[in-house]
């Protein structure tokens, strides 16, 4: 029962990346050395394009987007046990759950219903096993035997038991990432029957459980992580732009266990504004940065301290950030082939993991797992795109990434797309070095390295921001979260949605 999953090479590279370096580079980022480069920034206000129609890309891209996001959301619905909803880290590859995977997983329920493709009693059923397995799991110290401690949980878990898989860390982001999941649950099913009762009462349970002031080892920050082998918080906090915008959200909403306001004063303190191919912004390299939160909270028009000082809210600031990757893609300084104005996309994701090759003359790296990205501060790119980089941006610049996705799928075929929509990542640059055979995913000729995995941190941007672009629905329904709006207030943000309306 206590025997470890199956796991790949890449696996416990990502692993290791996400504990010890990729999640400490958040913490730090805001010391790299800026790369200035100028070119045409046209600004275009989140707060005027909340109250424009959607684009003619909505209809002209339809087929395309019913396609993708039934396959995606099949990720999710297919792979999850329905026993317990624990969603893989990964498929095929065999491997833990990943708590995050499960959030982006409750959510994805909801979309099935709204689209069709499942019914509300299939989406309340999973939905109810989920929360009543995570509200009985075992919470403890202890290092061995548990799912979690003091209302957090470990970051993956086994997929049959749901104990902690191996010696993981308790995450606080990732279980933010659950909690979102667990407050679209409580919002969504909102009939008087038993069943959706009960979903709203372990919901409850689940979030007002999580002790976030106890997080905070260096108080105002929040800590990353949390080891019971020593009993001791991990060395870094959250601070600085990053992902972490919904993990602070959530713990100054929490009704049981809040944290100070100043917290937030803080972790927005360290913000990196700095032009980047020609757009103004909070920087952060890897794009799932900017989208995560996004997913969830609908930031068009609402705005802190921080972006009222910049005249901008944090949708805007997203949209600069996609639209300055793509213009990085497009001049390409590092000659990667195929980069262009519809190839491209850094983030978070697998690798080839080949280590170093000479790629036209130059010595590479070819890392494994690793957070990719392009900003001021940093650039860490080994010509490895990710579709859900384009793909969780869909609401900030439609146009773009839609194309940049369509493309991608025309060029590369089952080769990147499949079963359940885009695979992880694909290198075409790989294709034209020497070396081993990669540890993971598969050459194909011609066209370069393809992952052969899905990854449920990534599938759920792509499914649930086609959807806040096409309907705005999970936006809708997390717009009615009591926690998400009193956390919001005291962090200081106003207007938008946030403002009282007449009865």
């Amino acid at each position: 029962m206590d025997a470890a999953p199956a796991v790949s090479t890449t696996d416990e590279t990502r692993i290791k990346s996400r504990q010890r370096g990729t999640r400490r580079w958040f913490a730090v980022v805001v010391i790299g050395v800026g790369v200035l480069v100028s070119t045409a920034c046209v600004p275009l206000h989140a707060a005027d394009l909340a109250a424009q129609p959607a684009s003619s890309a909505v209809n002209q891209h339809a087929p395309f987007l019913d396609d993708l996001q039934e396959r995606t959301f099949g990720f999710f619905w297919e792979t999850t046990p329905a026993e317990n909803g624990l969603t893989p880290d990964r498929w095929p590859t065999k491997t833990a759950s990943s708590i995050a995977a499960v959030g982006f997983g409750l959510t994805s329920y909801g979309v099935g219903v709204e689209r069709g493709w499942i019914t509300r009693d299939e989406a309340r059923a999973r939905t109810l096993a989920t929360l009543r397995f995570f509200a009985a799991s075992k919470q403890s110290p202890e290092p061995h035997h548990v799912s979690g401690h003091r209302g957090f949980y470990y970051h993956f878990l086994l997929a049959d038991t749901g104990e902690r898989w191996r010696q993981c860390e308790l995450s606080s982001i990732d279980t933010a990432l659950l909690m979102l999941g667990v407050l679209y649950a409580r919002e969504y099913f909102d009939d008087d029957t038993a069943e959706e009762v009960e979903i709203r009462r372990l919901a409850d349970f689940l979030y007002e459980r999580v002790e976030w002031s106890w997080m905070q080892p260096r108080p105002p920050l929040v800590a990353m992580a949390w080891h019971p082998e020593q009993q001791a918080f991990g060395g870094a906090d959250y601070r600085g732009y990053n992902e972490a915008l919904f993990l602070y959200v959530l713990a100054l909403g929490s009704p049981t266990h809040p944290i100070d306001p100043a917290a937030w004063d803080r972790f927005t303190a360290e913000y990196d504004w700095a032009p980047f191919y020609g757009q103004e912004h909070a920087n952060f390299a890897p794009l799932f940065g900017h989208q995560y939160a996004a997913c969830w909270i609908d930031l068009r028009g609402v705005k802190d301290g921080a972006m009222r000082e910049r005249g901008l809210d944090y949708f805007e600031n997203s949209r600069r950030a996609t639209l300055a990757q793509r213009a990085y893609a497009i001049e390409n300084p590092q000659g990667w082939r195929d980069y262009g104005a519809d190839i491209w996309g850094l983030t978070a994701c697998d690798g080839p993991g080949v280590g170093e090759r000479v790629y036209r003359g130059k010595q590479h790296r070819f890392a494994s797992y690793w957070a990719r990205g392009a900003a001021a501060p940093r650039i860490d790119d080994d010509g490895t795109i990710a579709p859900t980089a384009a793909g969780g941006s869909i609401p900030f610049a439609p146009e773009e990434t839609l194309r940049a996705l369509q493309t991608m799928r025309d060029r590369y075929g089952d080769a990147l797309y499949g079963q359940y929509g885009f695979r992880d990542s694909f290198n075409p640059s790989l294709d034209q070095t020497v070396g081993p055979a990669p540890r993971n995913g598969k050459m194909v000729e011609g066209l370069g390295w393809f992952n052969t995995d899905y990854l449920g941190i990534d599938q759920g941007p792509i499914l649930l921001m086609a959807e806040n672009y096409r309907t705005g629905s999970v936006w809708e329904v997390m717009r009615r979260s009591e926690p998400i709006r009193r956390g919001l207030q005291r962090a200081g943000f106003t207007g938008g949605w946030l403002e009282p309306t007449e009865p």
